[in-house]
């Protein structure tokens, strides 16, 4: 492993507020003993509101999408503040003027709607009005502790950007894969190697700490959204390639947890597989702030 991933550096972000301790008081433990459907029904549907619909699967997991309009990121200003990476891709797919945008999928009610969430059940001070999209060499990334990259297969990596990941993880982050499935796997698999040649992603079991570091999730056999019959892995980025040291991100594979957040407010998605989907993402949050 690189040098750069041994050593946490100094300059990770300090956010205000803190976790509501569960079962401290009684308003906290019904806070945990209310399942996100009722913050949901409550919050997430004033994202509904001022938010059109940006884009729609149609069958087999294929996606349509009107052409993307992205918000102004919003200033650095101490608050817990949704962090999405932005990558190149091959002119084929679209670029970044218009098509199917790989690294932009679920964008913006997917965070807007967790970030909603996040507020509800945590002191946290968490941006709600925006969130973030950043290159992985883009100094103002180690401002937030945490980054999330849709679709890793098709994520390539340029030498900028793949020196921008290493200072990133050096520096504290925490990086969070998501939606990617069966042979996209490859390309990810490829692009990370090509960042920490050592670094091999191990799979996490239930009794992993991130699993219990705010909602004790109690299985993470789930499904993907669309492609059913595809089993869920979640596998641990750590340090050294030991469990018992640092974990450096998480690899949501045959997994779309964002998907379940975009469209919690329409019924697309049993309950159920949503409030999942809230939880195991709340857990990152609380487990990357607080580790």
């Amino acid at each position: 492993m690189p040098p750069a991933v041994m050593t946490r550096g100094t300059t990770r972000a300090t956010y205000e507020g803190s976790v509501k301790q569960p079962l401290a008081t009684s308003a906290a433990f019904l806070w945990r003993a209310l399942s996100v459907r009722a913050i949901l029904l409550s919050a997430c549907t004033l994202v509904a509101l001022a938010q059109s619909a940006s884009a729609q699967r149609g069958g087999g997991g294929g996606r349509r999408r009107q052409e993307q309009v992205f918000e102004p990121n919003v200033p650095y200003n101490g608050k817990f503040t949704y962090v999405r990476i932005r990558y190149e891709l091959p002119q084929s797919f679209g670029g970044f003027g218009g098509g199917d945008i790989k690294w932009a999928h679920d964008y913006p009610r997917g965070e807007r709607n967790f970030t909603k969430v996040m507020t509800a059940l945590s002191t946290i001070r968490t941006q709600q009005t925006g969130s973030n999209i950043l290159t992985l060499d883009d100094p103002a990334l180690t401002r937030y502790p945490i980054a999330f990259l849709t679709e890793p297969g098709f994520w390539r990596p340029n030498d900028l950007e793949i020196a921008g990941l290493r200072n990133y993880i050096a520096k504290g982050g925490f990086i969070v894969f998501d939606d990617f499935a069966g042979e996209h796997w490859n390309n990810f698999d490829e692009q990370l190697r090509k960042v920490f040649p050592k670094l091999r992603p191990i799979p996490l079991t239930l009794d992993h700490p991130v699993f219990d570091s705010f909602y004790k999730i109690k299985s993470i056999d789930l499904s993907h959204p669309y492609y059913r019959g595809l089993q869920a892995v979640f596998y641990g980025l750590f340090e050294d390639n030991d469990p018992r040291k640092r974990l450096l991100g998480i690899a949501n594979y045959n997994f779309d947890m964002s998907e379940f957040w975009e469209f919690s407010d329409e019924g697309m998605f049993p309950v159920d597989a949503s409030n999942e989907a809230f939880k195991i993402g709340v857990n990152y949050i609380i487990f990357a702030l607080t580790r």
